[in-house]
């Protein structure tokens, strides 16, 4: 599933922007592929792949989403998995942003798995 997120851009948070919670959060979340929220604040999605040279070719990928989109999630990298989390730092909160650069990362995860198979 890609959400119609994907097609959005990323709007860079100016501070004071209250963050995202209750159904609004719930909402964006349903559009979202297995993904869930940590700690209240942290969006967090995990990806398996085959083995280390994929999930790094992956994680190069996240990169340059979030360098076009100019917004910068943690990203863990092991064996065979990758896992993202993102959040806006500034209001220290989740913002529609986060989750349009979640769908971005899903699309991208489809996109990967396509061109490997």
């Amino acid at each position: 599933m890609v959400s119609e997120l994907a097609d959005k851009e990323c709007v860079a948070c100016r501070g004071g922007t209250p963050p995202l919670s209750g159904d609004k959060v719930g909402g964006l979340l349903r559009e979202l592929d297995g993904w869930t929220i940590e700690q209240e604040y942290h969006l967090t999605g995990i990806y398996k792949l085959p083995d280390f040279a994929k999930a790094l070719a992956f994680v190069n990928r996240i990169g340059a989403i979030a360098e076009q989109q100019n917004h910068h999630p943690d990203i863990h990298l092991a064996w065979g998995r990758v896992c993202v989390e993102v959040w806006t730092h500034k209001i220290n909160g989740l913002t529609e942003s986060d989750f349009i650069f979640a769908a971005k990362v899903d699309a991208a995860f489809a996109e990967f798995q396509e061109a490997e198979s």
